[in-house]
């Protein structure tokens, strides 16, 4: 089949474009070609893909979005695909990869009404709508079982248009026989004494994931266990505004920022503790990392992951809505709990059991049956 997929944006660290890339990698490992539609481009992609990189016009993110819509669709309209795969959304989709919350909800729940007046809004809800107006025929790709219902009850979307994907993390997260050799390693390497707690977020977009709440529940922790810990954060996004937040915090020697990485595995092993205090975020596929190498979670409850922590009985969950003195109290408990050996324990006998790996290969079946479906 000849697929076409298309986003806003590439670069090799976010969790949307890996999930893209592991997506489009097994329709090209079954004899589909592949095409991609991008905006902005950071990065590499597989030679074997196609990709048009179109530049489009505009003088804010919204505008440019819109005309990089408008290119896809005459790109579209020139020349045939079985199936049109959209990361991003916007008009003419078969299939939408949903790794977004509604856009409608989130502007109507955090923002003023005049915002409601901006064309940035009536741009992004245009551009949603055409995903999941009753009237598009669009089939979602939801990682999020909670995001439904906001779908349903903004534009009335039909229920069978949604498929439930699994989590679908890399089997490498896995805590190995050898666990124990690579965590002494990698606390080497970074220079951690063996009483040393090693604190740990992953994830690109900081403010989005909380880094300053994990910062500000370090800073509250009780002097002699603060003088302990080191907070590493790796993922790319600015970091000079995180920087003078922990001058501003007396912590600046304990954080270090690492930037992208390759070899998360290694970090899941040699830190003693997961934190994720996300003010918002559709799923959080780094809770569920955590959880396969045996580490321990500290998150908040909005993650669209979250619920694997609870039955995993992995870790805490900070309540909703955000308390930061919460934060501060479960921080202190976890560092200091006897519990923590039983939490990483029953994390690495879920993962053994619980199907947590098998998203895009979901994805990938819905994907086919939409393109017979099409060409039929």
């Amino acid at each position: 089949m000849k697929l076409a997929f298309c986003l806003f944006y590439f670069f090799p660290y976010g969790g949307q474009q890996r999930d893209f890339l592991k997506i489009a990698e097994i329709c090209r490992s079954r004899g589909h070609s592949i095409h991609v539609f991008v905006m902005d481009v950071q990065g590499e992609f597989p030679p074997e893909y196609e990709v048009i990189h179109l530049r489009p016009r505009g003088f804010s993110n919204h505008s440019r979005c819109l005309d990089f819509s408008r290119l896809v669709g005459r790109h579209l309209a020139a020349r045939r695909f079985d199936a049109v795969i959209g990361f991003s959304k916007m008009p003419g989709l078969d299939v939408y990869y949903a790794a977004d919350t509604c856009y409608r909800e989130k502007v109507l729940a955090t923002r003023p009404f005049i915002y409601r007046l901006s064309s940035r809004f009536r741009t992004y809800a245009a551009m949603e709508r055409a995903v999941f107006a009753p009237e598009a025929d669009t089939e979602i790709l939801l990682i999020a079982e909670q995001e439904q219902a906001g779908f349903m009850r903004h534009y009335g979307t039909q229920a069978e248009r949604f498929h439930l994907l699994p989590p679908g993390i890399s089997r490498d997260r896995i805590a190995p026989a050898n666990a124990g050799e690579i965590r002494r390693s990698l606390r080497e390497e970074l220079g951690l004494a063996e009483d040393e707690l090693m604190l740990l977020t992953i994830g690109s977009a900081f403010k989005t994931k909380g880094v300053d709440r994990a910062m500000t529940a370090l800073a509250a922790l009780p002097s002699e266990l603060r003088k302990r810990c080191r907070f590493f954060i790796v993922g790319q996004d600015k970091q000079a505004p995180f920087i003078s937040l922990s001058r501003r915090l007396g912590i600046a020697a304990q954080v270090s920022f690492l930037g992208g990485r390759s070899d998360i595995p290694r970090f899941l092993l040699g830190a003693d503790l997961l934190l994720h205090p996300a003010y918002l975020e559709n799923t959080g596929t780094v809770l569920v990392e955590a959880i396969a190498a045996g580490l321990p979670v500290l998150a908040t409850s909005v993650c669209g992951y979250a619920g694997h922590v609870v039955k995993a009985g992995a870790g805490l969950l900070i309540p909703a809505p955000f308390v930061q003195e919460t934060m501060n109290d479960l921080l202190t408990r976890m560092l200091t709990s006897n519990e923590r050996p039983v939490w990483r324990r029953n994390a690495l006998a879920y993962a053994s059991t619980a199907d947590i790996f098998s998203l895009h290969e979901k994805a990938v079946e819905v994907i086919e049956a939409v393109a017979r479906g099409r060409s039929s």
